[in-house]
């Protein structure tokens, strides 16, 4: 009795499972062992109509074994797997090529896309074997370099295929070009916010995170939202990393190289951002990845929501354990954050009174976590303009820098970073480990001696000194597209 190869998921990593099928004589029954899931389970269904179809009545007892038997399996993935095991032990196929088979079956032999392809890929071609998926799945296939896949759009193509009858229908590779942005909203269209403007730049051009806050209706949204129309596109090895978690999720692959702009409501609860749930699937922090998380009306959010974000800002992955196991998943992020500053939205406005108490601004603002903060680069103030400012901006003969230019410099300032960090394997400022800091961001004594004055008087902890000198280092790549590859002296701007 030989196995077919099958696939399954364990968070962004693809696992082998071998099927094996064995018809003993008795009355009807299909039984599926080897710990799985309920989709797995009710496949048993699905292959026995998709088997009716080609002409194939299964009868006898039929037991299938999913090896190894301790590790749960997931999901529609093993239906094609289990239907050709089932074909080989009737002696209909006698016998199949080595290679990972993946796919859902539709009652009448259909192959449908399932999640995980991506994955199954990389497993392909670390094991040095052709992979066979529905077509559907072929365009996200076809972005992983060095596998040999091929595609099918039903089970009875498959079978004349690997019965000889059809040559196999190879997925050629791919690759994904950088296309041009549409920014949506632009920073053209933005009024006014000089400082904000700039700190959205700075943040995009590092890495860094941003906290805005401001009074409702002061623009802190709409700057949050052309962040994404700024950012530089992703390089192939982020590609990958984000694919590989968009596949998990059997999220349709996106055309370009826009990274991700993910937006959290505040009545989302910790498994939906940080993941989890009986598949230990990810959250939004990890679809997020290499991209923004956008947490508007910040202080709105529950205080463990918030608190469980400090592992995954600090190390750039997040662990979700439960009692069926542990995964972790990439959760290198962009965090901006936008809030009022006050419970009514109006402290420090200079049109609207604020209507809270000093002790209620000071209980509104323990709402902001001392730990998150410490870990937000940048925090900025947006005021809210006056009509008569409105209608002077909108009148005024220079009009604001569009979104295009200041990507531009995002890109190229972007670009040094990586040119810089990658024998660290690093693409940004903000991934600085504090060995790196203190080693490679030297600085001169008079830097040395204004920093430790700034640092007494804001009270700022080690970590806060450390997002000083990396924002300074951002700063002054903007200001200078060539500098010294080690040695670096940051200057306040």
């Amino acid at each position: 009795m030989s196995g077919i190869p099958g696939v399954t998921l364990r968070g962004i990593e693809a696992l082998p499972v071998e099927v094996e099928v064995e018809i003993t004589g008795g009355l009807f029954a299909i039984s599926i062992v080897g710990m799985p899931d309920v989709a797995v389970r009710e496949s048993k269904e699905r292959v026995r109509a998709a088997l009716r179809s080609l002409g194939l009545n299964l009868k006898g007892r039929i037991s299938v074994n999913l090896a190894p038997a301790d590790i749960p399996k997931e999901g529609a993935l093993l239906d094609l797997p289990i239907a050709l095991g089932m074909m080989q032990a009737t002696g209909h196929l006698k016998q199949c090529p080595k290679a990972l088979y993946m796919g859902e079956l539709a009652l009448d032999g259909r192959l449908r896309r399932v999640r995980g392809a991506v994955p199954a890929a990389f497993l392909a071609r670390k094991m040095n074997v052709p992979l066979y998926v529905p077509r559907e799945n072929a365009e996200e296939v076809a972005l992983v370099q060095g596998v040999e896949a091929y595609c099918a759009d039903s089970l009875s193509e498959l079978f004349m295929t690997l019965t000889g009858e059809e040559k196999p229908v190879p997925v050629p590779p791919a690759y994904i070009p950088d296309l041009p942005v549409s920014a949506d909203p632009d920073f053209a269209d933005i009024k006014g916010q000089r400082a904000a403007r700039r700190a959205a730049e700075i943040a995009a051009a590092g890495h860094h995170n941003l906290l805005l806050v401001g009074a409702p209706g002061s623009g802190k949204t709409l700057i949050a939202r052309a962040i994404a129309g700024i950012l530089p596109p992703l390089t192939d090895e982020e590609l990958v990393e984000t694919l590989l978690v968009r596949s998990t999720l059997g999220i349709q692959t996106e055309p370009g190289r826009t990274r991700p702009f993910r937006t959290v409501h505040f009545t989302a609860s910790t498994v939906s951002i940080c993941g989890g749930g009986s598949s230990l699937r990810p959250g939004e922090v990890s679809l997020a990845h290499r991209g923004v998380l956008f947490l508007d009306e910040y202080t709105e959010f529950p205080r463990d929501l918030t608190e469980s974000l400090r592992a995954p800002l600090e190390d750039g992955v997040i662990t979700v354990s439960r009692a069926s196991g542990s995964v972790t998943y990439p959760s290198r992020v962009l965090l901006v954050l936008a809030a009022n500053p006050c419970a009514c939205g109006y402290a420090g406005d200079p049109v609207i009174p604020c209507k809270c108490s000093a002790m209620a601004i000071e209980r509104y603002k323990r709402k902001l976590s001392g730990p998150i903060m410490d870990r937000i680069d940048l925090q900025i103030n947006v005021p809210r303009l006056t009509p008569e400012e409105l209608l002077r901006l909108g009148d005024t003969a220079n009009p604001p820098e569009s979104s295009a230019a200041i990507r531009e410099r995002v890109v190229k300032a972007r670009k040094i970073q990586q040119e810089r960090w990658k024998e660290y394997g690093l693409v940004c400022n903000a991934e600085l480990p504090e060995k790196l800091v203190r080693r490679c961001l030297m600085l001169s004594d008079e830097c040395r001696t204004y920093l430790a004055n700034m640092a007494l008087k804001l009270n700022l902890s080690g970590r806060g000194l450390s997002r000083v000198l990396k924002v300074s280092r951002t700063i002054a790549e903007e200001h200078k597209q060539k500098t010294p590859h080690r040695s670096i002296n940051v200057q306040a701007e």
